[in-house]
């Protein structure tokens, strides 16, 4: 495990440089491999500027529709742009409908240019406000979602009281386990745990990766872990099941960009 938290660091850091560089854009039509999808609703996401809390909650309704249904009964990929739309409204964080159609088809067709007000134009907004009313539906109207954001939040700002300024502005912790927390909604296993539990896990990943070490706590001992009084009810067993399926998103992100 201490191999993979080492790993993370590298892989996180090769995600990062892929964004930035100007590699080849991903052709999501030709791929079939976990995580291409959600990879595609963050793409758009960032295209359509909406706040990072609004494409995580459209991230969340992508993963519980597809909790609900099968893969292949409905196209991801509008129910992917639907999700970006639906959760623009939920947040208070509104984009334009042709905005997110334009945003989509781009994405999805490279080179394309935005789609003039004909057939195609109708054809995909239709598609686009029938799958806003069938996520609805199938998750039975409950689109609350409870987030891990607010719990890591909270968390940094007490441990960075226990580490002192000095450690904590030595090492990037609170922008690491921010990227983890974000990252981690391209996972439908997100939806496995609790918020309270993932915001712990992403900010303890975080430590180990730098290899900080908060003081008067004790690794080997369950009562002795620095998030104890935040978060009694965690395992070790649950704490490491949560970082290896972190660590698994920058698996999979690391098997597309190679292919």
């Amino acid at each position: 495990m201490k191999n993979n938290i080492v790993d993370v660091l590298s892989l996180q850091n090769k995600t990062q440089e892929n964004k930035l560089q100007k590699v080849k854009p991903t052709d999501y039509r030709k791929i079939e491999r976990p995580g291409i999808v959600p990879r595609f609703l963050f793409e758009c996401a960032i295209k359509l500027q909406i706040k990072p809390l609004t494409s995580a909650s459209a991230a969340i309704i992508f993963h519980r529709f597809y909790r609900e249904m099968e893969s292949t009964d409905y196209d991801e990929y509008v129910i992917a742009a639907s999700s970006l739309y639906l959760a623009g409204k939920i947040k208070d964080d509104p984009v334009k409908i042709r905005d997110v159609i334009n945003v989509a088809n781009i994405t999805l067709n490279r080179g394309s240019l935005p789609l003039e007000l004909g057939d195609e134009y109708w054809s995909m907004r239709d598609a686009i406000v029938q799958a806003e009313l069938l996520i609805a539906r199938t998750l039975k109207f409950d689109l609350n979602m409870e987030h891990p954001h607010k719990y890591l939040l909270y968390y940094m700002k007490t441990l960075q009281d226990w580490l002192g300024a000095d450690v904590w502005s030595s090492v990037p912790i609170a922008k690491t386990a921010a990227s983890f927390l974000q990252d981690f909604h391209h996972s439908s296993k997100i939806l496995n745990h609790k918020a309270t539990h993932i915001a712990v896990c992403c900010l303890s990943l975080a430590l180990q990766t730098y290899g900080v070490q908060v003081p008067l706590t004790d690794e080997s001992d369950d009562q002795s872990q620095w998030y104890t009084p935040f978060v009694s009810d965690i395992t070790k067993d649950k704490h490491w099941e949560i970082i290896e399926d972190i660590i698994e998103v920058y698996k999979q992100e690391s098997d597309i960009n190679n292919m």
